[in-house]
């Protein structure tokens, strides 16, 4: 079985040795996109609209509305957006989508009630006015970067997204006037769009839209603003954008205008066809928009980032490195140079002015070109070359492998912990402030679970490999965030995958990786959790719920995904001969499909704790890596790097 597992794997690897994934499942970014060229006076190609009409008449709700994501219930946000994508796309308004579409939205205020993002992609389109938007001035850029709330101190992708938002609201940026546009203000709206009383729309949010509640210290610092915005110095606003299209240039350059994702992507390139038209800059934009792309079988979507590659590629060459050495030579030695060429190589341009972290040393989710390395994507890097090392297949220096190391040192937390892109910058208390009304956990870049599991158990490995490195008290601090997360039921809560079965797999391998023994009562509460959690044919399943109410809801069935995730943590606890595991591991194996696959299921990704994303490949990675596993008997097949599997 694991053969054909690994076969899979083998055929599906791209020829740069990767393994690149579908990454999508958020409905609101391809109508950004759209959107976003409807601005610039662009549309997209004839096959490109086709594909982007089909995906979205396919995701439509029964009840006429989109989601947040291709399995969440309708939003007003995602469904106006929606709707008016596909008006901008050609698709006429009587078409019985869009009347089920208006027959859902409108009893809910249309635009109105959407959250905040969506009413900031409105105005833009001159759908809304920005007299109904909580104002998001500019000027924020210009406050001394000591203070708690300077944009710098945010999550890079909460700042990054409202950067260019920042400086649109400055500009009252608005697209040209077309027929259209005047048709979809009278198309969108419950009442007629000159008696809408604008003031009153900007604190209006569809029970639908609202994840989390804005408080009296966001409804006063939105007052406060809205203050400032009546009597702003026009000179002042000058030298705001003039500072904002600064920070806009760093980012672009910085990620060979890839961008951090896609909204900040397409809004920065609506930035410069504003500031610059047709310009150097809005056509290196529009020559790398195609990167975010995803062709899929009910048409074409827009993915949550340029791609996973370098994320999956070191999961799936330590699901190989499992599997048998011999066997998968080929493809390691492939996905080997993969891992060499995305390494990044040096420090952003002008890391200070633009609020960057040292990236010497890291690697990205997905490639260096992107040029924002992540703390665990690092950590997953550095555990793939050095299982790679033995087999004589790994191709990055040592001296590589230790700046690696050291990116990961420079970004430890004082709780402990690993968050991210960057050190938590900002106070928790920012939280209190999130504007986005859909989201949860965006404004600042806290330590989690995953992140902090990853660092630790790359840190032991190459502890291992270098016995004198100084990472003892890193590893120790990391050890103990993990012990005082874990939640008194036995389980840790996941923040980027879904949930507690991905939490609680990096709690267990990161302690285990850390010297917890069999009897470590840590130990012993996770795997009870598990056990309590393992449905009675032997699998495991949850789903995006347990994200959104913080709590484990199992699905209606068994998860491929989600059982392998128990089963690599329970034989990482030693419990490869319980009864649970060979349950889990009967279930695994008659689930596999002849060819050696395992069939679709629910997302297994997650951000921001309500949206879910998809990770093409880890049905592809993780029960391979647990079946093999299974086999051996739980044995680590490279006991000197101290990894846990």
């Amino acid at each position: 079985m694991t053969q054909r597992a690994r076969d899979v794997l083998a055929r599906t690897q791209e020829a740069d040795g990767s393994w690149k994934g579908d990454y999508s499942g958020p409905l609101f970014l391809s109508p950004v996109y759209v959107a976003g060229l409807y601005v610039m006076g662009r549309a997209p190609d004839a096959r490109t609209r086709e594909g982007l009409v089909s995906y979205a008449r396919a995701r439509q709700n029964e009840d006429g509305g989109w989601g947040l994501d291709v399995e969440s219930p309708s939003l007003v946000f995602t469904t106006v957006l929606n709707y008016v994508a596909l008006r901008l796309l050609g698709v006429e308004a009587e078409d019985e989508g869009l009347v089920r579409a208006r027959a859902w939205f409108l009893p809910r205020g249309g635009p109105l009630g959407s959250g905040s993002w969506g009413k900031a992609i409105l105005a833009l389109l001159g759908l809304y006015e920005y007299d109904g938007l909580a104002p998001t001035p500019p000027e924020l850029w210009l406050l001394p970067r000591a203070l708690p709330f300077h944009p710098s101190r945010l999550w890079c992708h909460c700042r990054m997204v409202y950067l260019p938002m920042g400086w649109l609201h400055g500009r009252r940026a608005r697209a040209a006037e077309t027929p259209l546009l005047a048709e979809l203000r009278r198309e969108l709206y419950p009442l007629p769009y000159v008696d809408v009383d604008w003031k009153a729309a900007r604190n209006r949010v569809a029970a639908t839209d609202v994840y989390t509640p804005r408080g009296a210290w966001l409804r006063a610092v939105n007052r406060v603003l809205g203050l400032y915005e009546r009597v702003h110095s026009r000179r002042l606003r000058a030298r705001a954008l003039e500072e904002s299209l600064a920070q806009i240039r760093g980012e672009d350059e910085a990620t060979h205008f890839i961008c951090i994702g896609p909204i900040n992507k397409v809004l920065n390139a609506v930035v410069w066809h504003l500031a610059r038209p047709d310009g150097p800059e809005v056509r290196a934009h529009l020559e790398r928009l195609p990167d975010y792309l995803q062709h899929t079988p009910e048409g074409v979507t827009v993915n949550g980032y340029n791609s996973s590659q370098l994320w999956d590629t070191a999961f799936a060459v330590q699901a190989l490195v499992a599997s048998g050495q011999e066997e998968a030579r080929a493809p390691l030695a492939r996905a080997a140079r993969f891992l060499e060429s995305e390494q990044v190589l040096e420090d952003s341009p002008r890391a200070e002015r633009f609020h960057r972290h040292p990236s010497r040393g890291g690697w990205p989710f997905s490639t260096r070109a992107h040029g924002w390395p992540i703390s665990d994507c690092t950590a997953e890097a550095v555990k793939a070359c050095l299982l790679l090392e033995p087999l004589g297949l790994n191709r990055v220096p040592r001296e590589r492998l230790a700046q690696a190391v050291e990116f990961i040192l420079s970004l430890q937390n004082r709780d402990g912990g690993w968050a991210t892109y960057e050190l938590t910058r900002g106070p928790h208390w920012l939280e209190r402030f999130n504007p986005s009304d859909v989201f949860s956990g965006i404004m600042v870049d806290a330590s989690y679970v995953e992140c902090t599991s990853a660092c630790v158990q790359a840190l032991i490995a190459w502890r291992n490999f270098q016995p004198d490195a100084p990472v003892g008290q890193a590893i120790s601090h990391g050890l103990d965030f993990l012990r005082r997360t874990q939640r008194p039921d036995g389980g840790w809560e996941g923040s980027w995958g879904v949930c507690f079965s991905y939490g609680t797999w990096f709690g267990v391998t990161g302690l285990v990786a850390g010297g917890a023994r069999t009897g470590d009562p840590a130990l012993r509460r996770a795997v009870r959790f598990l056990e309590e959690h393992q449905r009675e044919d032997g699998s495991w399943s949850e789903t995006i719920q347990s994200c959104r109410e913080r709590r484990w809801v199992d699905g209606p069935t068994g998860h491929a995904v989600t059982t392998s995730w128990a089963l690599l943590s329970l034989m990482a606890a030693k419990e490869a001969d319980s009864e649970a595991t060979r349950r889990g591991v009967a279930w695994l194996r008659a689930r596999q499909e002849a060819e050696g696959r395992w069939p679709g299921e629910p997302k297994a990704g997650v951000f921001s704790r309500t949206c879910a994303i998809h990770y093409d490949t880890y049905l592809r990675i993780f029960p391979l890596w647990a079946l093999s596993l299974a086999e051996h008997e739980g044995h680590r097949k490279h006991p000197t790097l101290g990894l846990a599997p």
